[in-house]
This record gives C-alpha cells, structure tokens and sequence, in this order.
C-alpha cells in the first residue's frame, strides 16, 4: 500500500524544500540540458505495506556529479520523479560532486537508484541510499559554511536564497519553480488570483521532450504588482510549494526558445 502519511520524523517528504529554508532563516544551503533521453522504469519494485512502521524518509545520494552541475540537470537525470530538495554539498566552500535529493515518495527512492551509473553530460553519477540524519547533517554543515562568510563563494549553483531575492531588480517578470506537471495555466492564475493576469502572460516552460518541466514564467503589469506577487513565495499549489524568483525577459525568453 502506499504511504501516505508521515515518515519517521513526522515529517512529510513534499515539506522538506520549505522545512530547509525555514532552517536557514532561524539562524547558523545553498542549492547547488543533460542527457537528452529520460530514462524507462524498467520491473516495478516490490510493493510497500508499511502498517505497523512509517516508511524510511526519501532521499539518495549522488556522487560524481559535474562540478557545473545544477538542479535542472538533477531533475532531468531524475525525469519522471517528485524532486522535492536537491542539496549540493560542498567542502572548503568548493562543491564536492555530490548533491543529496530529496524524493516525493520512498516508493520512488527505488527508480531512483535505476540510474545509478548512468551518465550527466560525460560523467557518470552513482545513486545510494541516503537517511534522513545523513540530509539533516549536511543541511547543518552547509548552513555553518554560510554563516562563516567565505567570501570566494560565489557560486553560479547558488539560485535561490532570500537575500538575492529581496536585491533583486523587478522587471514586471517572475520565474516559478516546482509547479505539478499537470499544472495549467488556469491553475496559475488561481495561485496569483490577486493579481489581473492573462493566459498570454503565462508562459509555461518544456522540457527538450516538449512535456512541462515545473517551471513557468507570469508577467505582471509592472515591477511593482511582481515585488507584491512574490508574498506568495514558498505558498502550495496543489501538493506543491512554489518558489518565485525575480526574472527578466531575457531570462523568459531563453527558458521558452529552449524548450521549443
């Protein structure tokens, strides 16, 4: 049977991207086109009947990564999969090739580890199985790298991060990240229902194989409606949070012609 409740630590998987960056707000992560094919799930792994024990938490860890490596080329490697965190791990302020995620289900822990050894670009990445300590600690060890103000980490992989989205410059143009592929865009003009939107405003980002990729794009009338929309930062749709960044039409219009 499917588990649908919480895990060991009371903890619904689908929270952990929110729960991570609630962390990093109360005090001492960053987030850290691919293979051009997705990957088949090949025999169903045996079914899960958790009844008197909640399931194990839903996380694998990756090893060999490209050292350009970033959340998209997770979620691609991962195609077909709830990616609900990706957290790259560094050492000495330098990324290491690793990256745990975080699944939406443990059922998908194993099609997961179908890819281990499977390649990114021209390397190939191992999978294992992770715990759910073995996240938290390196949440804690990203975290204290953070505080301790390296200042050689300016690192491309780092998108999201409060600080960048308060500075940023709004041009009337947000980027959502994490939307439901079956997200519409009538569901999007629900989530920013405050606000006067068009369908022709909605802009919903494909894949190279023309399917959604969970990220869209929504211009506003002006800059000052977009810095208002972003109070709906980290907010659900459906069973999903939704993270909102600042984005510019150029940025739009590179996501949308590469998905053409």
């Amino acid at each position: 049977m499917f588990y649908r409740g919480k895990y060991t630590d009371g903890v619904d998987g689908r929270e952990m991207g929110a729960k991570r960056q609630r962390i990093i707000d109360q005090g001492p992560s960053f987030y850290g086109n691919s293979p051009g094919s997705s990957f088949m799930y090949t025999a169903p792994p045996p079914p899960y009947s958790y009844v008197s024990q909640p399931p194990p938490f839903p996380v694998v860890r990756l090893r060999g990564l490209p050292f350009d490596c970033t959340e998209a080329d997770v979620a691609e490697f991962f195609h077909g999969l709830d990616i609900v965190d990706v957290l790259f791990v560094h050492k000495n302020s330098k990324f290491a090739g690793e990256a745990f995620c975080v699944l939406g289900y443990p059922l998908q822990v194993d099609f997961a580890l179908q890819k281990n050894r499977q390649n990114m670009g021209r390397r190939y990445v191992e999978v294992f199985r992770s715990k759910r300590q073995e996240y938290y600690k390196a949440i804690a060890n990203e975290v204290a790298d953070a505080h301790g103000g390296s200042p050689r980490r300016n690192i491309p992989r780092a998108k999201s991060g409060d600080e960048l989205k308060d500075s940023a410059e709004h041009t009337g143009i947000l980027r959502l990240r994490g939307l439901p592929f079956s997200a519409g865009k009538d569901d999007i003009m629900e989530f920013f229902r405050d606000f006067v939107l068009s369908e022709d405003a909605i802009h919903i980002v494909l894949n190279s194989e023309g399917r959604p990729s969970g990220e869209a794009f929504v211009e506003f009338a002006n800059a000052e409606d977009s810095k208002a929309a972003m109070a709906k930062d980290r907010m659900t749709l459906g069973s999903r949070y939704i993270e909102l960044f600042p984005s510019s039409p150029e940025e739009m219009d590179d996501a949308i012609s590469r998905g053409r």
